[in-house]
Order: structure tokens, then C-alpha cells, then sequence
């Protein structure tokens, strides 16, 4: 005998017109512009861009979560149920439970309301958190400079290891388990703390390596854990501070300390403290709505407000891709003016991973800060620069200059595509060059590219030139053909001739 489905687990037969709960699409589709890797966490596609809506009882709807198949939410007796499986496999009784997607279609309020506020808070915040298993934090969006955030609450952005304390141990966002000595973990509670362990400004790599230990070393004493929620408890964020306040107050860990907040007065504020804490050293600072909850994943209530910035480097190899970028670029290899090599992968367009910058060619890249090595962090593609000389040899690299705004400015479309490796000499190009020669001695090699044709002129002294044509599938195919060209003409110690 067959066991019956429990009725959330089946699949709802199509409801008559009447109950059939469809939405009339928007006038315009609003562009989705943000290229993070979080967006299934970050919040789900809206059923539409209208206000939040209620399902009459007996009504189902469908939303397109992070998988190929749309979720199905219905409301059956005054009991809402979501196919996904964060509201399947939650342990509370199924008339108080809710997951995002029931968030998206009712409103945060009105779920809230339904399944209570300790309920709420229990089903987002405390699901068991254990070494192995990512914990369920609160992520934030970055700011706009458009949003009016007058009245949050402000605080310093830590720039150090981002730690969640699940009352017995210290849990890393990707699950792994932090091995703090027992005497830096005196007098922390036995409830979830959310924090950071930091070392102080311009310190982050050091709080990473102390943080990655595992022999529980006198190092930590190197480290502070600054506590800036309390994921477990109900209340409102005003609440929740204060509570993490009196516990620390009263309690005084000896390692840990709560994190001060201050009231926004408006986009004058945010700017003069962003540039008192970065002048410190500081990362930049967040931003929390007054009155918000804590969340699992990226809320709209939490914003980051960092400087980004921007500066050049010159492109000398293309990394191939992997996973979803296979048979394409996955990143550029560039060179910075004072020889420093790093990767830059983040914000390319699947356009520009398809026909790529040409080997050679300068770029404009912004990033947040230099770590000690001298090498960007988070590096970002911008676009093609044909305004900027590439400095001499031993010139030193031009001072970071604050980004003008936060959006990614469009990329320049690169000239006519050519290739080259890195040469002896930093090579300075006109930008409408349609070929490049390379001389070894009396002989000469020229190379150029005419869509999908690489063009090779080769004289050897004693013989005629001879000329090649090569043909390959793509323009992006003839790119890569010529860099590896150059590069064996390169390695038999042939010189590019500059006009």
C-alpha cells in the first residue's frame, strides 16, 4: 500500500480561474544589476512588483526560487505552506512556520504577525549551528548613496574574521569551527552572538592567521571579539544591542566587547564618519535600519558603506575559466605599474568574457584597499583605458584615487583586437595600432589580427618575407592564438619594436 503524501508535498492541481492566483506582470521589468553570488539567499523574485498580497484561502501562487522548478505557496485553512525546502524541513509545527518566500509574498509584517514574534525569530535566527554547517547570519547590501538612511544606526565596519558564536564555539560564515583557547571564550554566554574577531585597523590578515590556527596559540591574545547582535534574541535591533550591552557590561568577558552604535543625522554624517574612520585605517561603516530584526541572508536592512578605489594596470595573460565560465575567460592576469601581478575575475560582463581585453592592453580596475603585500583587494574590472601612457620602468604606481560613485562604470570597447605578452621593456602603443612587430637581430616578425584571422609577416635575413594567414572560430579564438604566438616569439628572445 502506496502512503499518502502529506498535502504539502503535493503537487497542487491546477485551481479553477477564479482561485488561480496569477499576477499581471509589470509595466517594466526592473534590470537586476547585482553580479553577487548570494542572490538566492539575498532575497527571492517577487511574485510582482505590486505591493505584498495575502492568498485567500483555498489560493496557491507560484514563485521562482533558486532552482529550475518555481516554489508553490498556498494557503489551506489559514495554513500557509511553501514547497521549499527551507519551510519542509523546519521542526516547528506547520502553522508556524515561514520561510522567505512567504516573507516576499505577504510582507515581513504580516508573517510576522501570523506565526508570532518569538516564532519568527526562532524559524531566522536560531536554527542549530554547528562546525560543518554555515550559520545562520545576517548579510548586507551595499549602499547606494541613493537611500535615504537618516535615523540608523551607524557603526565602524571591523575589517577582521567574521565569527558566530553558537554558545559553545566560535563558527565561521562558511561552517568551519574557530579553535580559540578556552581562556579566550571566559564568560561568553551560552546563547548566539554574532561578531567579528579583530586584531584592529589595517590588521586583517593578521586576524586571519591567527583566526586559522588550530593549535589554540597565545596569539589570540592578539584578538578582540566585537559583538554587534544577538541572532537568538526577539526583540527589535535596538533591543537586541541592548541586550548584548548589559550582558557585557554586567558579565565583562575578558576578550569580547559590544560594538557602539550612533544615530545617523543624513548623508552629511555618513560622509564626515566614513572619512574620520578611514583616515584611522577603518574599512568603512554599516548602517542598521531602527526597529529591524535579524535575518538569515542579505537584508535591505543592513547596508555597508565603504570607498572603493581606482587605478591601472596593464593586462598580460588571460586565465582561463572554469564551472559556468568554461571555454571562456574566467579572469585577467595584469600587471600593475611597479610590477605587481594579481587577478582580476569580478565584473566582467559575459560579453566581455567572450571577447576579452586584448593581452596588452590597460584597463581601469577598482578595489577597496592594498594588502600588505602591496596586492588590491577585491579587485573589479571597470573598462579599457586608451587615455593613459603606461609609466617607465621604475616609476612608482600613481596614488589610489577615491571612486567618483559606486556604480560600475561601463567598459570602453577595446581596439581592434591584438595580442602580446609581457616584454622586457614596458610597452607604450597607440591605441588604433592594427599590428605589432617584434625584431630579433636583423630579422623582423609582424603579427595582426583582422576578425577571426591572425596575420603573420615573418623576414629572416637571407630569405624573402613569407606571409601566413591563420584562421581560427572566433575572434576571442584568434586573441588567444596570437598571445601564444607572441609569447614563443618572446621566450626566443625576440623584442617589440614601439612607434
Amino acid at each position: 500500500m502506496t502512503k499518502e503524501k502529506p498535502w504539502w508535498k503535493r503537487t497542487p492541481e491546477a485551481a479553477p480561474d477564479a482561485l488561480r492566483a496569477e499576477r499581471p506582470p509589470p509595466e517594466e521589468p526592473e534590470p537586476d544589476d547585482d553580479d553577487d553570488d548570494d542572490d538566492d539567499v539575498a532575497a527571492p523574485a517577487p511574485v510582482s512588483a505590486g505591493a505584498p498580497r495575502d492568498l485567500a484561502d483555498g489560493e496557491s501562487a507560484t514563485m521562482q526560487g533558486s532552482g529550475a522548478q518555481p516554489y508553490i505557496l498556498k494557503n489551506i485553512g489559514g495554513v500557509y505552506s511553501c514547497s521549499c525546502p527551507a519551510w519542509r524541513n523546519q521542526g516547528a509545527p506547520i502553522d508556524k512556520r515561514t520561510c522567505k518566500h512567504l516573507r516576499a509574498l505577504r510582507g515581513d509584517l504580516a508573517e510576522t504577525a501570523r506565526i508570532g514574534i518569538e516564532a519568527a525569530s526562532t524559524a531566522r535566527a536560531t536554527a542549530p549551528a554547528t562546525a560543518g554547517q554555515a550559520p545562520p547570519i545576517l548579510l548586507a547590501h551595499p549602499w547606494d548613496q541613493v537611500a535615504d538612511l537618516t535615523g540608523w544606526w551607524m557603526s565602524e565596519k571591523l575589517d577582521g574574521v567574521r565569527a558566530y558564536w553558537n554558545g559553545t564555539q566560535f563558527i565561521s560564515r562558511l561552517g568551519n569551527p574557530f579553535y580559540a583557547p578556552d581562556w579566550f571564550l571566559a564568560k561568553l554566554p551560552d546563547t548566539p552572538l554574532d561578531g567579528e574577531l579583530w586584531a584592529g585597523r589595517k590588521k586583517f590578515q593578521r586576524a586571519v592567521s591567527i583566526a586559522r590556527r588550530q593549535d589554540r596559540s597565545n596569539d589570540w591574545r592578539e584578538l578582540s571579539y566585537v559583538v554587534f547582535d544577538a541572532p537568538a534574541h526577539a526583540g527589535s535591533f535596538e533591543d537586541r544591542l541592548e541586550h548584548v550591552r548589559g550582558y557585557m557590561e554586567a558579565n565583562q568577558p575578558p576578550h569580547a566587547r559590544w560594538h557602539p552604535h550612533e544615530r545617523c543625522t543624513g548623508v552629511d554624517h555618513i560622509r564626515a564618519e566614513l572619512a574620520r574612520v578611514e583616515s584611522l585605517g577603518g574599512e568603512g561603516l554599516m548602517m542598521r535600519q531602527p526597529g529591524s530584526r535579524y535575518e538569515i541572508g542579505r537584508s535591505w536592512t543592513l547596508r555597508k558603506v565603504k570607498t572603493f578605489h581606482d587605478a591601472e594596470a596593464r593586462v598580460i595573460a588571460h586565465v582561463r575559466g572554469g564551472g559556468r565560465h568554461e571555454g571562456r575567460l574566467g579572469s585577467l592576469q595584469c600587471e600593475m605599474p611597479n610590477g605587481t601581478v594579481f587577478n582580476c575575475g569580478t565584473g566582467l560582463s559575459d560579453d566581455e568574457r567572450n571577447n576579452p581585453p586584448p593581452v596588452g592592453s590597460i584597463i581601469t580596475y577598482r578595489y577597496q584597499e592594498l594588502s600588505n603585500d602591496g596586492v588590491p583587494r577585491f579587485p573589479s574590472y571597470v573598462g579599457v583605458r586608451h587615455d593613459f601612457a603606461w609609466p617607465p620602468a621604475g616609476t612608482a604606481t600613481a596614488p589610489a584615487r577615491p571612486a567618483p560613485a559606486p556604480a560600475r562604470a561601463p567598459a570602453t570597447p577595446a581596439p581592434e583586437p591584438s595580442a602580446s605578452s609581457r616584454s622586457p621593456q614596458p610597452a607604450v602603443r597607440s591605441p588604433d595600432a592594427a599590428s605589432r612587430r617584434f625584431t630579433r637581430g636583423d630579422a623582423s616578425w609582424t603579427i595582426s589580427l583582422d576578425g577571426r584571422a591572425v596575420k603573420i609577416l615573418d623576414h629572416q635575413p637571407g630569405s624573402p618575407a613569407s606571409e601566413t594567414t591563420r584562421h581560427n572560430s572566433s575572434p576571442a579564438a584568434a586573441w588567444r592564438d596570437a598571445d601564444r604566438l607572441i609569447a614563443e616569439k618572446l621566450r626566443d628572445g625576440y623584442i617589440e619594436v614601439v612607434t
